[in-house]
């Protein structure tokens, strides 16, 4: 993300959570349209979520104590969008292991490391958060940090169905060689992005008929 579209998405989630009206869609929309701007990469989907959270924290000074629901409307946004990012990288990787031959073993493991990190980056950055915090804030940050880890959240839910249905990836042998049109990881990234903006369209279009 440049500089000027962070700052962009940063704006926009504040004002969504300030605004306390719908927040959860308005998040979740925005974070959404962040992530396919770019590649589907864990740069970008580092980027996008401490965007987002700090947005989050921003929006909050208006709400004070009174504003746990209204951070947990946009804290599961936020969730529910990564999820959907797990399973976009999903897919990505199931339709590049069908070209294995253009793929190299260690494409695929990086890929499904960075599925499998993603619930610690969303719960990892919200603590970051919740340290410079002011009090009030802090703490609806941690009630929701504990109850997440307690739980379950929706981005580590899609993580484990991801490695579950990648558990049985074709091996590829170490004599593979593989062409000079190699596929890099950087091309499974744009795979994933082309199936992100498929199902955010598809939701958004969901949306707008009710």
């Amino acid at each position: 993300m440049t500089e000027a579209h962070q700052q962009d998405v940063k704006n926009a989630v504040r004002a969504a959570v300030k605004s306390g009206t719908d927040v959860h869609q308005q998040v979740k929309d925005i974070t959404l349209k962040a992530l396919t701007a770019h590649q589907l990469d864990m740069d970008n989907i580092k980027s996008v979520t401490e965007t987002v959270i700090n947005g989050i924290n921003e929006g909050m000074t208006s709400h004070g104590e009174h504003g746990k629901e209204v951070f947990n409307q946009a804290a599961t946004a936020l969730d529910d969008a990564l999820a959907i990012a797990a399973e976009a990288s999903t897919l990505a990787i199931e339709e590049a292991a069908a070209k294995v031959n253009e793929y190299s073993e260690h494409d695929f493991n990086d890929a499904i490391k960075d599925i499998r990190d993603m619930e610690g980056l969303f719960l990892d950055t919200f603590e970051k958060v919740a340290k410079s915090s002011g009090q009030v804030v802090s703490g609806i940050v941690n009630d929701f940090i504990a109850h997440s880890r307690q739980s379950g959240t929706a981005v580590g839910e899609q993580t484990l169905i991801a490695l579950d249905a990648l558990k049985d990836l074709p091996k590829i042998s170490a004599d593979v060689i593989v062409s000079s049109t190699v596929a890099t990881a950087s091309a499974l990234a744009k795979i994933g992005s082309g199936i992100l903006l498929g199902i955010a369209e598809s939701l958004q279009s969901s949306h707008s008929r009710k």
